[in-house]
């Protein structure tokens, strides 16, 4: 055969496509369950780091068995809910929203061409107390997400854990590699009556004249990183808002006391409890 021939050569280049194809195509056939574990093991290695279980390092240091061994002994419960907070379906063993999943349910929050059904919201409820929700949007120069964490009174955070795939080093890929970043949420407040639940800003929230925080909802952005920090404050407020009913809902209510005003169901409250506090 003429190798100098141009169906030689179109023949050849065929073939060896085809077989490398084959391959590749094996090979990630072959590692895929050794992928999807990994995945799993990450995805909720971040979770427990928001929720306070350890550093995201430390976690991960476990390996994949023993992550999801804790993670079998520290949740309580975790479901999915619709945008009116109700429960649809309860999340079966070591099921976990990864960020390929997010990133459809993002979709279906948003509306639009790409929507695929009615969102999907996961919700995971540690025996710690803490609640934990993901969120998931664009940063600079690809997708970043993340997990949130909140207190018993399902408004103040309690950790975060931010991850991304591609953005730049020592900038916005601070939402990440930087823990000082991520303590900055810790002790904040959300504010799920307003559409900017959250905000990530330049410059953090307004002090008053003895420096200290006006409101409790905002945090500072991060250096040189505007995109990113930009990027991150949408995907909160736009995540966090479709969970609003589900935390107003279920957030405990606050005792009211009868002392001071007689009504007729608090009529003799007040006696009778100074009654006890005498005897």
């Amino acid at each position: 055969m003429n190798t100098n021939n141009n169906v030689y050569t179109v023949i050849y280049t065929t073939v060896i496509v085809v077989i490398v194809a084959a391959l590749l195509a094996f090979v990630s056939q072959s590692l895929k369950g050794k992928q999807d574990a990994n995945e799993k093991a990450d995805t909720i290695s971040q979770m427990l780091t928001s929720a306070q279980y350890g550093t995201k390092e430390e976690i991960s240091g476990l390996g994949n068995a023993a992550v999801l061994e804790k993670y079998s002994q520290e949740i309580e419960k975790a479901f999915v809910i619709d945008l009116e907070g109700n429960v649809v379906r309860e999340l079966e063993g070591n099921e976990v929203y990864s960020a390929k999943q997010l990133k459809r349910q993002n979709y279906n929050i948003k509306g639009g061409p790409n929507k695929t059904g009615e969102p999907e919201l996961p919700v995971f409820v540690f025996k710690n107390g803490r609640t934990v929700v993901p969120i998931y949007g664009a940063g600079l120069w690809g997708p970043i997400w993340g997990y949130m964490s909140f207190e018993t009174d399902l408004k103040t955070i309690g950790g975060a854990y931010f991850d991304h795939e591609s953005e730049t080093a020592g900038l916005g890929a601070r939402i990440k590699d930087d823990p000082s970043f991520q303590a900055e949420f810790v002790g904040e407040v959300a504010d799920f009556s307003s559409e900017n639940v959250f905000d990530i800003v330049k410059g953090g929230a307004p002090k008053d004249a003895e420096g200290k925080s006006v409101v409790d909802n905002k945090i500072d952005a991060i250096s040189g990183a505007t995109m990113t920090s930009q990027g991150l404050d949408a995907a909160i407020d736009t995540w966090l808002a479709a969970y609003a009913k589900y935390f107003v809902n279920n957030a405990p209510k606050q005792e009211e006391s009868c002392c001071g005003e007689e009504t007729e169901t608090c009529e003799g409250a007040c006696e009778e409890s100074n009654q006890e506090v005498e005897e």
